[in-house]
């Protein structure tokens, strides 16, 4: 190997997901290669051609060493196959994490040096696989990303990334990984000791190849780290921290925890048999059904489905306010040139100074670069006024929420634009077809429904009014998933699907703060129950005006079943709009938030005060779940997986629980129906349950099938 540039291979027996090599000086290439798929992945079959290699290495006297790398562009080995473990029998994953534990155990074992050559995306399995290895060397390109992120799906590193990565790096290093289920570029993990060296892709295999002129590795285990006294040091402070930032909810960061603390004072096999336990314990468990579910659900919805169509080059943002400017630096992070319009010097200089804020505050987060947040701000082309729109594929407008005045660019963009360019509103409730209606071109309306803030929120709904044609309605979609947002199609009815669903919800935390419960206990019941934030924290962040608007709305089309909480308009009249004003529910001084003293000036009832957070949690969620009932009998959407879905994505809904319609079939629609029927007969009209709910309460039906429940996901969506 003296030209690392000129290495030969001679080919030899290959089997269909891996690629057999020798070099000639005797070192044996595996090259994972899944065929008819952009991915690796583990699977049974993989597992036994790596397997029926390792024979045949074992016996070839001849063998120098092994290095293992990928055929794909931006994949090494994803991890195990979820969809085959989600239809699996619990004897069926018993069996295949014994196999893998085996499989790799034989890999670590081998006299001769083994290397992982890692390019792209070394999850889970494939992970576990590169920490069997001798050495690890990972590409220096983007696409590459390490890490066991097993504890995000509800479940652990199985086929040994438990036992070893501690081994590796120490117990503090490998609990902030497992834990938190990190994913790190190759730079990161270089730094941690997770990989060896570093290679641009190109010499990627060369580099990797030098490596076993290294020979075995002489590791010793950091038994500064790795020891009884700095295990229940960490055991101590992660627990209680566990517990306090997860309420218990989420078993797997607890299990996880116990097997990797035990592991250091284990033989490896016996903390091979505490991962397999574990995982197994794990793997029949709601939250992990859920989270698994959620994750194929996420994968699904970034596919591109339909017609191979044109993807947008071109665009315009019209109203440079906060969420104009928030699509517009999201547009032109992800290559799209912009044109951001408005109607005075102004607006669009606050608009550029939001846009340069998210580009600086990614930048620190190093998801910029200096050299891409310039790139990206040279893409925004601030116009006041008119422009012409020919050439733009798609426009999206983010005014003010006032139907006449949005009718009116409407009727002005329908003109400027090209005949093929998709109209778009970022309208949170305004009715779609009686805006499309206004225009000469109400085939090319559609609504394009961004969450605030739009670089953290990954959902966009999809907004279908009665007249947008299919075309539209494809090109849309295409377009959220290709500036890598998620959407979900919804029907043009009052407040779409998330915010209809999530009203009600802020409206009952709003009434229950008029009768008399404190602020905190409410957010804290909620915060308890799975939610990333509290009711009325979430009030203050949307804009308590922006939320008096929605409620309105809804209010307007839906009577008293959705009411206004009155605390909303004397908030409004206060100036109290939430943090974009420093006060609302809270105050908000930098990073210091505290509860807003005056709001208690508020003149309140006593109906309340003496709730409990678990009676107040459960006037809450109770709304959400009725709410989205309704939106499925009524097809807002057009299945119970996308409401749940949204829901989630859109507003955090607690994932654990896989959505409010998985939550209805989890407690039982008899007992929601029961409860809900309580509060009314309390005089709580409004918990009055919905026709869909009550059917399935006197039939026993569910929204999901008993064997989807036990992790058959597929069989439905196929």
């Amino acid at each position: 190997m003296n030209n690392p540039h000129d290495i030969r291979v001679t080919k030899a027996d290959s089997f269909a997901h891996i690629q057999r090599d020798i070099t000639k000086d005797g070192i044996c290439v595996l090259t994972f290669d899944r065929p008819d798929s952009c991915a690796n992945i583990f699977d049974r079959v993989t597992l036994e051609e790596l397997d029926r290699y390792l024979n045949l290495l074992e016996q070839d006297a001849g063998l120098k060493g092994l290095v293992l790398t990928s055929a794909k562009k931006s994949i090494f080995i994803a991890g195990a196959d979820l969809h085959s473990l989600a239809d699996a029998m619990p004897e069926e994953i018993d069996d295949l994490i014994g196999f893998g534990q085996k499989v790799f155990s034989r890999l670590a074992a081998l006299p001769v040096p083994t290397v992982a050559a890692i390019h792209g995306a070394a999850m889970g399995g494939g992970c576990e696989l590169a920490l069997a290895c001798d050495w690890r060397v990972a590409s220096t390109e983007k696409e590459t990303r390490i890490g066991l992120p097993e504890t995000q799906l509800g479940l652990l590193p199985a086929w040994g990334g438990s036992t070893r990565l501690p081994r590796l790096v120490g117990l503090p290093k490998a609990l902030e990984l497992i834990l938190a289920g990190k994913v790190l570029s190759g730079q990161s993990a270089l730094r941690c000791g997770l990989v060896d060296a570093l290679a641009p892709k190109e010499h990627l295999l060369s580099i990797a190849l030098h490596q076993i002129e290294r020979g075995k590795p002489h590791r010793c285990a950091p038994w500064h780290l790795n020891n009884w006294l700095v295990a229940d040091l960490l055991d101590l402070k992660l627990c209680g921290d566990l517990k306090r930032r997860t309420h218990g909810h989420y078993p797997a960061l607890f299990k996880a925890l116990e097997v990797v603390l035990e592991s250091v004072s284990s033989t490896e096999a016996e903390s091979f048999a505490a991962e397999r336990e574990a995982f197994l314990e794990l793997i029949k468990g709601e939250t992990s059904h859920n989270l698994v579910r959620l994750f194929l659900q996420t994968e699904r919805a970034k596919k591109v489905v339909g017609p191979d169509l044109t993807p947008v080059q071109r665009t315009a943002v019209i109203g440079a306010g906060l969420m104009g400017a928030g699509i517009a630096q999201w547009l032109a992070a992800r290559g799209l040139p912009v044109v951001l319009r408005d109607i005075g010097p102004e607006q669009i200089g606050r608009g550029l100074a939001t846009i340069a804020k998210l580009f600086d505050e990614g930048r620190k987060r190093r998801v910029f670069s200096a050299a891409q947040m310039r790139a990206g701000m040279d893409r925004i082309q601030p116009v006041v006024g008119e422009a012409s729109l020919a050439n733009v594929d798609l426009v999206l407008e983010a005014a003010v929420e006032r139907m006449e005045l949005k009718k009116q660019i409407f009727q002005n963009l329908a003109e400027e634009s090209g005949p093929r360019t998709i109209l778009a509103t970022n309208t949170s409730a305004l009715s779609i077809s009686e805006l499309a209606a206004a225009t000469r071109a109400p085939e090319r309306v559609v609504g394009l429904h961004f969450f605030n803030p739009v670089h953290r929120m990954q959902l966009v709904e999809v907004v279908v009014g009665r007249q947008t044609s299919p075309e539209i309605v494809q090109r849309a979609m295409r377009f959220v998933r290709q500036i890598g947002k998620l959407p979900v199609r919804v029907a043009d009815r009052p407040g779409f699907l998330v915010n209809r669903v999530l009203m009600p919800y802020l409206g009952e935390a709003g009434r229950l703060f008029e009768e008399g419960a404190r602020v905190d206990d409410i957010d804290a019941a909620m915060i308890e129950f799975g939610m990333p934030m509290g009711p009325l924290r979430l009030v203050d962040e949307v804009g308590v005006d922006v939320a008096q608007h929605v409620a309105r709305t809804l209010a307007d089309a839906f009577g008293d079943r959705i009411p206004v909480p009155k605390v909303l308009a004397w908030m409004v009249g206060k100036g109290a709009f939430g943090r974009k004003t420093g006060a609302g529910f809270y105050t908000y001084k930098g990073k210091h938030i505290a509860t807003n003293i005056t709001v208690h000036d508020f003149p309140t009832t006593l109906e309340a005060r003496w709730l409990s957070r678990q009676e107040l949690q459960w006037r809450m969620v109770l709304t959400m779940l009725n709410e989205a009932v309704r939106c499925v009998d009524e097809r807002v959407v057009e299945t119970p997986e996308e409401a749940d879905f949204a829901m989630v994505m859109g507003t955090g809904f607690a994932p654990f629980r896989g959505g409010p319609l998985r939550y209805v079939d989890h407690v039982g629609a008899e007992f929601v129906v029961a409860e809900m029927d309580r509060l009314v007969a309390l005089g709580l009209k409004r918990f009055t349950p919905c026709e869909l709910l009550r059917r399935m309460a006197a039939s026993g039906e569910k929204f999901y099938q008993k064997e989807e429940i036990n992790g058959n996901l597929e069989k439905r969506s196929a």
